[in-house]
């Protein structure tokens, strides 16, 4: 594996597959500190993801992300770093730290995005997923892709939280939290 750069650990796949939750998992566990892509957009923009596509497109989303990218690897230290499905294409991804890729079967995120407690809000903020068609053809367009970036592949699919953190610690050797900090 890479020296981890920055000492940041970049989590990419497609959107739904858990990268959110699996970090703030870790989080949790570890010292780092943890920032998500999205949320920074959001707080940069003061509006949801789901309006800035419906107002101004996707491609004026994409600026954004890496104008967030740039920022990122500049300013960013020690940290987990959760990303949207399409984040992987800034040009620096790799520069900003450690890029590990959770990946999982289409289907397998359908069935864990519709299981979820919160599945309608799961879905509803996920402007890329109200067409299964075009959002299966978009997973197999960038299944390969999400890959070829990454310095590490943890398949996440029917495997828990728990299981999958326990792993990534060894993978990153990361110290785990003592009980009471």
């Amino acid at each position: 594996m890479k020296n981890l750069k920055n000492k940041n650990i970049v989590f990419i796949g497609f959107m739904g597959v858990g990268k959110g939750t699996i970090a703030r998992a870790l989080i949790k566990k570890t010292k780092c500190f943890g920032l998500d892509t999205d949320d920074l957009i959001e707080s940069m923009e003061n509006r949801k993801i789901k309006a800035i596509f419906e107002t101004d497109g996707e491609a004026y989303f994409r600026k954004l992300e890496k104008k967030t990218a740039k920022w990122l690897e500049k300013n960013v230290k020690n940290a987990i770093i959760s990303t949207g499905g399409g984040f992987f294409k800034v040009d620096n991804l790799d520069r900003m730290g450690t890029i590990v890729y959770l990946r999982s079967s289409f289907d397998g995120i359908l069935k864990r995005l519709k299981e979820h407690e919160n599945a309608n809000l799961k879905l509803a903020k996920r402007p890329l997923l109200t067409n299964e068609a075009k959002a299966r053809a978009l997973f197999n367009e960038r299944s390969s892709l999400y890959e070829s970036k990454a310095d590490i592949i943890i398949d996440v699919e029917e495997r828990s939280v728990n299981d999958i953190v326990r792993d990534l610690i060894m993978l990153l050797n990361l110290k785990e939290k003592k009980e009471k900090e």
